[in-house]
């Protein structure tokens, strides 16, 4: 077992720095915002271009820090029975809904957006608005990573909850 959490802690650290990474293109993306607001309102001036990087500065921060927000346990859940679960409750709850749901879908997004992201790169596609960017296929190649890295963050979520769910009851963590 000490074999598989040497990966899951590879996994994870695979996702800290991804999520951390993107995280400052948050800041980026406000700055960008400040900028186009400015640039509207007050000169009364636009550009698709501009409004192109918000949605794609948005779009990587969604895809990007998808498996970041798994491994810290931020991700959307309806908490009404999970909270008052055990920790071996919960490791079945993440263990199941990993295995049927999360991996599932991951793989499929990701080997769609692969395919996805080939087509546009094959036939060269931009923006087909008047001074947007080029090179869409850069933006759709974010899919295929963005749930490549929840897969394995899925994996990491696995092996995590087969650890606790083979321990001794007094060996369980506090969460």
């Amino acid at each position: 077992m000490s074999f598989l959490i040497s990966i899951a802690r590879l996994i994870e650290g695979i996702s800290e720095y991804s999520g951390r990474t993107v995280s400052w293109l948050t800041s980026i993306l406000v700055v960008l915002i400040g900028y186009d607001v400015a640039m509207r309102y007050i000169f009364n001036r636009t550009s698709i271009a501009i409004f192109e990087w918000e949605w794609h500065l948005y779009a990587l921060i969604f895809l990007l820090g998808a498996a970041f927000t798994l491994k810290h346990d931020k991700h959307v859940r309806v908490d009404v029975f999970y909270s008052q679960f055990s920790p071996k409750g919960k490791a079945w709850v993440n263990l199941l809904g990993t295995l049927f749901w999360l991996l599932p879908v991951a793989y499929l997004i990701a080997w769609a957006g692969w395919k996805f992201t080939l087509n546009s790169y094959a036939i060269a596609e931009s923006s087909p608005d008047p001074g947007g960017l080029s090179m869409r296929y850069l933006i759709k190649a974010a899919i295929p990573v963005g749930f490549g890295l929840l897969f394995l963050q899925g994996l990491a979520w696995v092996i995590r909850s087969i650890d606790i769910l083979t321990r001794p009851s007094t060996e369980l963590p506090d969460k």
